[in-house]
This record gives C-alpha cells, structure tokens and sequence, in this order.
C-alpha cells in the first residue's frame, strides 16, 4: 500500500466522497495502490484497518475536522489538508503529500 487516506466534511455527505473518489482515481492514474476512508455523519465507509495503516507509507488527512481513530496510525508519517483540495487537485496533493514524507525521512 503506497498510502491511507481520511477524508472528512462536516455533514460527510457530499464533499467527503467527492473527494475519495478524486485521490483514490488520481492514485490509480499516478500508478499508486491507496485506500481511502470517508469519515462523516454515516460514520466510517471503507474502514481503514490497523494492518493496512501500517502498511502504508504515510496518511493524507483531507479535513478540517477531527478525525476518529487516529491511533491506528500511530508512527506513521501525516500531512492534512483541505478537503477541497482533494476535490480540485488530487494528483498535487498527492504529490505534495509525498515530498514532505519523502523530506521528512531523509533527516
């Protein structure tokens, strides 16, 4: 698993989707094996498990809203941003997403 992916709007009924399904179809155009997990009023959709979190490389958080479970991903490399960014340039914030993990294990 290359990466794990939270997204989270406050009712969770629109833009949480939208916004899965733009990085788990950039991931999938970048050649990358990602799972994304939506967060919101209809609780968890696509559950992340604990296995899968370790798995991965690194979390992107696309929210501005507080997020269950985060113990599942406890060691794992973070980067949040905003879930209209998800939306809008999903193969940036992947990328972006990347870099900084990148950066942050080479010091």
């Amino acid at each position: 698993m290359d990466f794990v992916a939270i997204t989270s709007c406050p009712a969770g009924l629109a833009h949480t989707p939208m916004a899965a399904k733009a990085l788990e179809k950039a991931a999938a155009e970048l050649g990358l094996t990602a799972k994304v997990e939506q967060q919101g009023e209809m609780g968890l959709k696509n559950e992340i498990t604990v296995a899968e979190a370790q798995a991965a490389q690194f979390l992107l958080i696309g929210s501005d809203q507080k997020i269950e479970k985060m113990d599942r991903f406890e060691g794992i490399p973070k980067l949040r941003v905003n879930i209209n960014s998800c939306i809008q340039k999903p193969k940036a914030v992947i990328d972006k997403a990347s870099k900084v993990v990148a950066a942050r294990s080479s010091k």
